[in-house]
């Protein structure tokens, strides 16, 4: 019994702060090289102290594990690093306590204007935008002089994959069956001018878009790459790891990855033949419109400590902590004035800093609703292998969201 009465004790002091009685806030943070937790040390006030708890690497287990988690009303959780496709989900759903309207102001000001969208449901920002991720299109010098492609101007991807197909070169993206696809797919369609779902604030009855114009000119795309010699072996089972190698590769010619992968190459950047410019256009003449990644931070609305945890979020995503974030993980700031922050500027070459906010600026996040991971889920289900995709797929694969959110499919 008097082990017990200890174990309950302990567990007690765990939940709320220490000896001193200063509240503890638990943040549940995705995996990273240490820059939540120094920023969760920045932040600890005389008020309250903010720890991390780690949660797992797949963000897809990520969200189940927070989910099961909120559904249940778990007040030890206080703040949430939430990936974008599941705030809309999270903030339907009541999880999520409501940030006052001023702070709400200060954040879209704050951020890039792709960080806001992406964390906004029904008119209310219901995250703070910490870090935001995009891709761009990275080039080996030697293969585009070769191929004589002039990269200071806007390239297609049907003109990436004419180069590569016809100077034995290989382009590199993420067509693996999970999110990474869902992410090209979009960006894709949204290059295009469409969407894969618009009037999402209806729920299931959300109007399913990807059967349109916008998504066969996606699918032109991918079944070209799928179709031709500048198709890496690896296709269908490529992602961002497996990108990079590509690209590294001597038959590496194109790659769209995310910011971080440039730290992937030491300082030699393989013997300097790495280029970069803008997401490649799906449609000559349309500007592109590159995937947005990232995470915001949400504060639970179970939390113990739920106006603490509130309060948290203006030291958590400030400027310059979102430089400190930046300059342990590489993951980059989500507004201008994280970028502005020396230690951010010394990150990458300036040329490079700058195509970074230019993308996020016009980046397109996935579709917002609560509904995502169903249609994530049957686009890769339809979308996959990138070989079998053909101008018939957007047709079907927008029969099986629907059937899906409506219950008559399974994934």
């Amino acid at each position: 019994m008097a082990g017990a009465l200890l174990l309950v004790s302990g567990l007690l002091a765990a939940c709320s702060g220490d000896d001193s009685g200063t509240p503890t806030l638990i943040w549940y943070t995705n995996p990273d090289t240490g820059g939540q937790a120094a920023v969760a040390e920045e932040c600890s006030t005389d008020r309250y102290e903010i720890t991390t708890e780690v949660l797992p690497q797949d963000a897809n287990q990520q969200r189940i594990q927070l989910a099961r988690r909120l559904a249940a009303k778990d007040p030890d959780i206080d703040l949430m690093s939430i990936d974008p496709p599941f705030t809309a989900e999270f903030a339907d759903a009541g999880y999520l306590a409501e940030i006052p309207q001023q702070m709400q102001q200060t954040f879209r000001e704050q951020a890039f204007q792709s960080a806001a969208e992406a964390a906004t449901w029904d008119d209310q920002l219901v995250v703070a935008p910490f870090w935001s991720n995009t891709q761009v299109l990275w080039y080996r010098k030697s293969f585009v002089d070769k191929a004589g492609i002039d990269m200071s101007q806007p390239v297609t991807w049907q003109q990436v994959i004419e180069a590569a197909g016809k100077n034995d070169g290989r382009i590199a993206v993420q067509a693996n069956k999970y999110e990474g696809y869902s992410v090209w797919v979009n960006a894709l369609i949204e290059g295009a001018g469409g969407q894969i779902a618009t009037n999402t604030d209806a729920g299931v009855d959300a109007e399913i878009q990807i059967d349109s114009e916008a998504g066969r000119e996606a699918a032109d795309v991918i079944s070209a790459l799928a179709s031709s010699d500048a198709s890496p072996a690896d296709l269908s089972v490529s992602n961002e790891g497996t990108a990079a190698a590509t690209f590294s590769s001597d038959a590496g010619a194109f790659m769209v990855n995310w910011t971080f992968i440039w730290g992937n190459y030491g300082e030699d950047r393989l013997g300097d033949d790495i280029g970069f410019a803008r997401y490649p256009r799906t449609v000559e003449g349309e500007e592109s419109t590159p995937p947005y990644g990232g995470i915001g931070i949400g504060a639970s609305a179970f939390s113990d400590h739920r106006d603490l945890a509130v309060e948290a979020l203006e030291c958590l995503t400030s400027p310059e902590n979102q430089a400190i974030n930046a300059e342990l993980t590489g993951n980059m700031p989500s507004s201008a004035a994280g970028y502005e922050q020396p230690q951010v500027q010394k990150l990458f070459p300036a040329d490079l800093i700058q195509l970074f906010q230019e993308s996020l600026q016009d980046a397109a996040p996935r579709t917002l609703t609560p509904y995502w991971s169903d249609i994530s889920g049957a686009i890769q289900s339809t979308w996959h292998p990138p070989s079998t995709v053909d101008e018939q797929t957007p047709e079907e694969s927008a029969e099986f969201i629907r059937d899906v959110l409506d219950g008559r499919s399974l994934l």
